[in-house]
C-alpha cells in the first residue's frame, strides 16, 4: 500500500477544494438562471445589498474587486450589465473623478431579495453534506 507524501495530501485537498467550489457555483449558476442571473452576477448585488443598506446608498467599484474573484476588467463589464438591465447604477467618485461608485437601483433590491433565498438554499445543500 501507497503511503501518500505530505504533498500530495495537500494537492488532494486543494483539488476537493476546487470541485466543491465549482459544484457549488454551478447549482447557483443553475437556480439563478431562470431570474436571469448567474453566480458572479448575484455575488455583486449581494455585496450592495449587504454594504448598502439603504436604497442609493453606494460602494467604490474598487472595494467590490477586492471582495469578488474576478478582474478588474471582468467586474466592470459584469457591472456594464447589472447597469444595462437596470439593476445597478453606476456613478463618478466627485472627490477621485479616477473613482467609480456603483449602487443597487429598488428593481435591483427586489431582485435581490427575491433571489437571496434560492441562493442560500443552493449553499446549503452543496456544502452540508
Amino acid at each position: 500500500m501507497a503511503v501518500k507524501t505530505a504533498a500530495a495530501r495537500l494537492e488532494e485537498r486543494w483539488r476537493d477544494i476546487l470541485s466543491v467550489h465549482a459544484r457549488t457555483m454551478c447549482e447557483i449558476d443553475r437556480v439563478l438562471h431562470p431570474h436571469g442571473l448567474g453566480a458572479s452576477d448575484f455575488e455583486v448585488l449581494d455585496l450592495l445589498a449587504t454594504e448598502a443598506r439603504e436604497e442609493g446608498e453606494h460602494c467604490r467599484v474598487q472595494n467590490i474587486a477586492g471582495r469578488i474573484h474576478l478582474s478588474q476588467s471582468a467586474l466592470s463589464r459584469l457591472i456594464g450589465r447589472l447597469e444595462k438591465d437596470g439593476l445597478v447604477e453606476r456613478s463618478v467618485c466627485v472627490e477621485d473623478r479616477r473613482g467609480v461608485w456603483v449602487a443597487l437601483t429598488r428593481k435591483g433590491r427586489d431582485l435581490h431579495g427575491e433571489v437571496l433565498p434560492l441562493q442560500r438554499a443552493a449553499l446549503t445543500r452543496m456544502l452540508d453534506s
